[in-house]
């Protein structure tokens, strides 16, 4: 019995067909605003099952047809999260993007001191298919010493992290991480007291790269996504946006159909 069968909770139903995220939807739903069958419900995990009409604020919802999905490319600059709302009253995404791209979510997250190419979607199944996937990621980074052949060596095999700490958020939880050995490690340049790489990992785990080169007790500098599977940034300018070209849209629904295959196999 697949999901549709079974029926889809009403929150994700809701983050899945509109422009509200999960944690709205929540929200709206405590607040007595979602009616199913024009019965008011205040029960996150209500289950929606074909037939159902579901209206936020007297408004229906329309089920989104599946494959429908718009996808932008942003070059988000350093200084800004990737976040709704930040508690310490910093700029974020939402502040920098035109109001049209409000409602849309971001695949994975660079950090606040991070720039380049972040994907954006106003699908949150496409959304969550391109996070969970192993496609590569590449980076042009810039350390605060030469790059050493012990790091290209654990670049190459992987490394195993019992204390990385050094590197992340202090207030993150995150202690020990595994690296998967990267897919691509080439030496850009290097001077005296600079190192600088181009890189192509295929996880997106938290500040991974620098707890990785922290390990080896040195400061990522500069850090700067170039490319996210077959989407590339080129020369689209800091805080600029652009809409996919046809060809990856076409690519993109080759990738959504593979992984759902891979998923019911």
């Amino acid at each position: 019995m697949n999901e549709e069968q079974e029926g889809i909770r009403l929150n994700k139903y809701i983050s899945h067909n509109s422009k509200y995220s999960r944690r709205e939807a929540d929200r709206l739903i405590e607040e007595g605003l979602v009616s199913i069958n024009r019965i008011p419900v205040k029960e996150h995990g209500t289950l929606i099952r074909p037939g159902d009409r579901v209206s936020i604020k007297g408004r229906p919802i329309h089920p989104r047809k599946r494959g429908e999905v718009t996808m932008v490319v942003y070059h988000k600059p350093r200084g800004v999260l990737v976040t709704k709302k930040d508690d310490r009253g910093r700029a974020t995404i939402y502040h920098k993007l035109p109001g049209k791209f409000r409602h849309f979510i971001p695949v994975g997250r660079l950090d606040y001191a991070s720039e380049g190419l972040l994907l954006l979607t106003d699908n949150p199944e496409v959304a969550e298919t391109l996070m969970r996937s192993e496609l590569p990621r590449t980076y042009n980074l810039k350390l605060d010493r030469p790059v050493t052949p012990e790091m290209f060596e654990a670049m190459e095999k992987g490394l195993v992290l019992e204390d990385a700490r050094e590197g992340g958020h202090e207030k993150s939880s995150i202690t020990r991480m595994e690296f998967a050995p990267f897919l691509e490690a080439r030496l850009r340049g290097q001077s005296g007291k600079n190192g600088k790489l181009r890189v192509t990992i295929a996880e997106g785990k938290n500040r991974e790269l620098r707890r990785f080169f922290a390990h080896f007790g040195a400061k990522v500098l500069d850090l700067k996504r170039v490319a996210y599977g077959w989407v590339e940034l080129d020369n689209l300018p800091q805080n600029k946006t652009r809409y996919f070209s046809r060809k990856e849209y076409e690519t993109l629904h080759q990738f959504l159909k593979e992984s759902r295959k891979n998923e019911k196999s």
